[in-house]
């Protein structure tokens, strides 16, 4: 069976955060920045939550590109980050050996920016056998057509696209499935944007449940 007529799975999957970093980060014009941001970091959160091994890489820190988003960084305190000088991530033998020690081939990607730093490594891991999936909304790039196009030739090489909550989402698969389903929901409510806020509705109106000491309190106009 081809491999993109399956699902990944938690167990099956990686997932990559390149260069998330202040000088790359200033080079987008695809997308807001604030919501690329938001979204790495809600799915890092999310891999966290369900176990999937995150591999992070940086090129030129100290000298150029600055250190990784400090969002990114507290999901995975303390996880060595590949630093590297190549704008290819596969080009660095230390990032293919943090990709090899996973022992997986489903890998999801996100980075800055789409048409070099996630296009190059991604064609060339769809070469060596992976199966590529490409998080657009957490990929940033010097341009629209820049993101089109890097998109573009990543799916011509083979890669899959997909965004965010959809990405997360193949993750958890089953509603039955309750081991990681009340963190989710937590993580979501925080970071999920329109999806967050129908689920503090659900949580909160239809379920009866508290609101959470975060969630806004209602405020009684003053009789007059």
């Amino acid at each position: 069976m081809s491999p993109y007529h399956q699902l990944y799975t938690a167990q099956d999957s990686v997932v990559v955060f390149i260069d998330h970093q202040p000088q790359m980060t200033f080079g987008v014009a695809n997308a807001d920045r604030a919501g690329l941001i938001n979204n790495v970091t809600l799915l890092a959160k999310v891999a966290k939550e369900y176990g999937v091994p995150a591999v992070l890489t940086a090129v030129e820190t100290e000298s150029f590109s600055g250190y990784i988003w400090p969002q990114l960084l507290d999901v995975f305190p303390g996880q060595k980050v590949v630093e590297r000088t190549s704008m290819n991530s596969w080009d660095s033998p230390g990032f293919r050996e943090a990709i090899a020690a996973t022992g997986r081939k489903n890998v999801i990607i996100t980075g800055l920016w789409t048409e070099v730093c996630v296009t190059w490594p991604t064609i060339e891991m769809l070469g060596a056998g992976y199966n590529v999936y490409v998080v657009e909304d957490c990929c940033g790039a010097t341009s629209p057509a820049a993101q089109e196009a890097a998109l573009s030739r990543m799916v011509q090489a083979g890669a899959v696209r997909v965004t965010t909550i959809a990405a997360l989402l193949e993750w958890q698969r089953d509603w039955a499935r309750r081991d990681h389903y009340n963190p989710l929901m937590g993580i979501l409510k925080q970071q999920g944007g329109a999806y967050g806020v129908g689920v503090e509705y659900a949580y909160t109106m239809v379920h009866k449940a508290p609101q959470s000491a975060k969630s806004p309190q209602v405020v009684e106009k003053a009789s007059h």
